[in-house]
């Protein structure tokens, strides 16, 4: 029986999300990526482990990805009659080591969608390389995003999309990259490649939810640059994962440096929540974002021809 309700589960998850063109998927380097060694195997499908409740919200198992070396970007464009020219890059989390592609990937996009927000799914490089040790974020990811951001910018006008109006989302890990792609914007992590490298990499907004590394991070002295994009975030309150500290620290550390940002902690709440809809409070999280991208000027309607 187990087999089966396997089988069932992975064909569920193969589903592509409904949206309002099929997903398309654009290679993120020319050649091989900035210091990729090519050495851990070919790029592999999994099912997560189920989980406790006291770990995380979501406790079934969600379809992973891992051994990335060729990082891709996903589009999922909304259906033409509601698209605002928004866009954000989507990074899914698995601390450095897996990407949870279906709930913070996939459901984020077709999340995303609903309201005329094109979803980019950053597929990043992991799992971390013997040269990125546990316990400290890796290194290549963020070479990913920032070159994410770039060449979704550089395509802009070819994918219908405002140059300024694109932002990032991450959870757990990703949600640490989201971040770290906002506040490095001054400095490229790798050898510029080409011309798209000569493009701006600082995301419009960002959107960082329940994120891991934030805390120790700031304690070693990050810093956040006066020029850092608004930032919405989000975390549970009882995160046994990644504590909340790192969210509360951080908004403090902008509130600092003069950026505009926004908290959001929820009481009674785990990690690994995703955007899926539920009946308590941390469920009106999407719709509370959804009212702050409003407000702060990133869905207003495109200009259409």
């Amino acid at each position: 029986m187990k087999q089966i309700a396997l089988k069932m589960a992975l064909m569920c998850v193969a589903c592509p999300v409904s949206a309002g063109e099929k997903p398309r998927v654009v290679e993120l380097w020319p050649g091989k990526a900035p210091e990729e060694p090519g050495t851990i195997g070919p790029e592999k499908e999994l099912m997560s482990k189920e989980n406790v409740k006291t770990q995380v919200e979501i406790t079934e198992p969600t379809r992973l990805i891992s051994n990335v070396t060729k990082p891709t970007l996903t589009i999922y464009r909304p259906a033409k009659d509601k698209d605002t020219g928004a866009a954000v890059i989507i990074c899914p989390g698995g601390g450095y080591w897996n990407l949870f592609w279906q709930i913070e990937g996939e459901e984020v996009a077709e999340w995303l969608n609903t309201f005329g927000v094109t979803g980019i799914i950053l597929k990043y490089r992991v799992p971390r390389r013997p040269d990125e040790p546990k316990g400290v974020p890796a290194r290549r990811p963020l070479q990913d995003s920032q070159r994410a951001v770039s060449l979704v910018r550089s395509k802009a006008k070819d994918w219908g999309i405002d140059p300024e109006r694109i932002g990032i989302i991450g959870f757990s890990a990703g949600g640490h990259l989201a971040i770290a792609t906002a506040t490095s914007f001054e400095k490229r992590t790798y050898e510029p490649q080409d011309d798209i490298d000569k493009i701006s990499c600082r995301p419009s907004f960002a959107i960082p939810v329940y994120s891991g590394y934030l805390k120790e991070l700031l304690e070693k002295g990050m810093k956040v640059p006066a020029q850092t994009p608004p930032v919405f975030l989000v975390h549970g309150n009882d995160d046994l994962i990644s504590t909340p500290e790192h969210s509360a620290l951080m908004y403090l550390a902008l509130k600092r440096a003069g950026v505009s940002a926004e908290l959001h902690i929820y009481a009674r709440t785990a990690h690994d929540f995703g955007v899926r809809k539920s009946d308590r409070p941390y469920g009106a999280w999407t719709k509370t974002c959804e009212h702050w991208m409003r407000d702060q000027g990133f869905l207003k309607a495109s200009k259409r021809p």
